[in-house]
């Protein structure tokens, strides 16, 4: 069963495109990698699938787009606002409830956080913000999740663990990546942009370093 079908998609900014003729289908329970040079339109087609697929979606932004003076918790608590009533979340905001405190902070000890769930965002490290970011689409539960270089801040170790966090909570999964080792030991399928067109659509298992390394001549990675 298909999770996400572009059929002759295209997508721009400012009147300028980007994207160019699309077409991509993606698989319940695929791990997909897209990767391409800076400016290839990898975010481009992420946001294409989430606008999309919003209802499904569970949003890793490249940005962690944190209110930084807001807690931790009410960071990630915001992956679930849609999920409550509109009272119960106004109440939250000023007198957080016992049940959303443990569920949140459960989500958090995933990802190596739980001391910080009443810390202030904006006074969290890029790599703590990272990982709170994650942990409010692991909160959000929607079983596709999207991330844009989801674990860029992040040493490798704690990237293993993040990777295997999300596939503990979300089918389908999504990444923009940089780090060609990482795409290739976590996904199951890459796909290459050039230009706002896909270039290579391959399994991972079939690809080499040295075969993606090509495509990024040039450019420091």
């Amino acid at each position: 069963m298909a999770a996400v079908i572009l059929r002759g998609a295209s997508a721009g900014y400012g009147g300028q495109p980007v994207l160019h003729d699309i077409d991509l289908v993606i698989e319940e329970g695929e791990r997909v990698a897209i990767m391409g040079r800076s400016g290839a339109g990898k975010s481009t087609l992420l946001n294409l699938i989430y606008q999309r697929y919003a209802a499904d979606v569970a949003l890793i932004p490249q940005a962690s787009a944190l209110v930084a003076n807001l807690s931790v918790f009410h960071n990630v608590y915001m992956g679930r606002l849609d999920h409550r009533p509109t009272l119960h979340n106004l109440r939250t905001l000023v007198w957080p409830g016992r049940a959303d405190v443990t569920d949140v902070r459960g989500v958090l000890e995933r990802v190596g956080l739980g001391e910080k769930i009443f810390a202030k965002a904006g006074a969290l490290s890029g790599g703590q913000q990272q990982r709170t970011s994650v942990a409010r689409a692991l909160f959000n539960g929607r079983p596709i999740v999207i991330g844009d270089e989801p674990v860029s801040a992040l040493d490798r170790v704690q990237a293993e663990d993040i990777f295997t966090a999300m596939a503990e909570r979300h089918v389908t999964r999504i990444f923009a990546l940089h780090d060609i080792r990482l795409a290739l030991d976590h996904t199951d399928r890459v796909i290459l942009i050039e230009r706002g067109r896909i270039v290579l659509d391959r399994p991972s298992a079939a690809l080499t370093p040295a075969a993606l390394l090509a495509h990024y001549e040039g450019e420091i990675l």
